[in-house]
């Protein structure tokens, strides 16, 4: 099946003009026709070239916005898939890559934090307002870390602060101001009872396994849970001579 000529009309009108300058036979008249005929089609054929280069810009156009779009939304889902719905934190999925990225060429301090009494929270005063609890703890976290580390929530109310670079001892003061941070002023969501947080630390070198460095923060944490919350604890010495 032979493709459609767009220019079909044009070259006719092109092939009689070449074939009545070529005779050298043909009137006045005839050339003017001629003449008159070339100046419609190419007039014909600018008007159309003019509406194809128009349309070709426009689709340009739309194209460009669509894989703007495109692109925004995969931005959109990587976020989602990587963040937490509720805080804006990095999921539990993302703290891990993100500790393995950070592991592979520089040590790292964990902070693991847990909400102290938190299901008492629920069930005395609801889900709602220990969702505003947990929002207003990570805003706080931010606050108090100003930009320093990233901040993760790898459990209903149990949170992370990775520290790459940066010595226990420091990670333990760091994890202190934030504890203070929490339990100083009223959260505003839940003025008729204070919030606590009890902490755990821990510290690995450069090519160390995350998986222990939590387990290790971890048991820092349960013992401060155990040793009457709203406490940090460092990971044991044993556990850092260790390393």
């Amino acid at each position: 099946m032979k493709g459609v000529d767009l220019f079909e009309v044009e070259t006719a009108i092109l092939a009689r003009a070449t074939q009545v300058a070529a005779s050298g036979t043909e009137d006045l008249a005839q050339y003017r026709l001629t003449l008159e005929e070339l100046v419609q089609g190419y007039g014909r054929l600018m008007r159309e070239s003019r509406r194809l280069i128009a349309r070709s810009d426009r689709t340009e156009l739309e194209l460009n916005q669509l894989n703007s779009r495109l692109k925004q939304l995969s931005d959109e889902l990587d976020y989602k898939a990587r963040h937490d719905n509720l805080t804006g934190a990095l999921n539990r999925g993302a703290v891990f890559e993100r500790a393995h990225h950070f592991l592979k060429n520089s040590a790292l301090s964990l902070v693991v934090l847990d909400i102290d009494f938190f299901k008492s929270i629920n069930d005395e005063f609801g889900h709602p307002a220990g969702d505003a609890v947990i929002r207003e703890l990570v805003n706080r976290l931010r606050i108090t870390l100003d930009g320093k580390g990233e901040i993760g929530r790898v459990g209903g109310e149990e949170f992370t602060v990775l520290l790459p670079e940066v010595a226990l001892d420091d990670a333990v003061v760091l994890a202190e101001k934030i504890r203070i941070s929490i339990m100083q002023e009223v959260f505003p969501c839940l003025p008729s009872r204070p919030v606590t947080a009890s902490f755990g630390v821990s510290w690995s070198g450069a090519g160390s396994d995350f998986e222990d460095a939590y387990a290790r923060a971890d048991a820092a944490l349960y013992k401060a849970k155990h040793g009457g919350r709203n406490r940090v604890e460092r990971e044991s010495q044993a556990s850092a001579v260790s390393l």
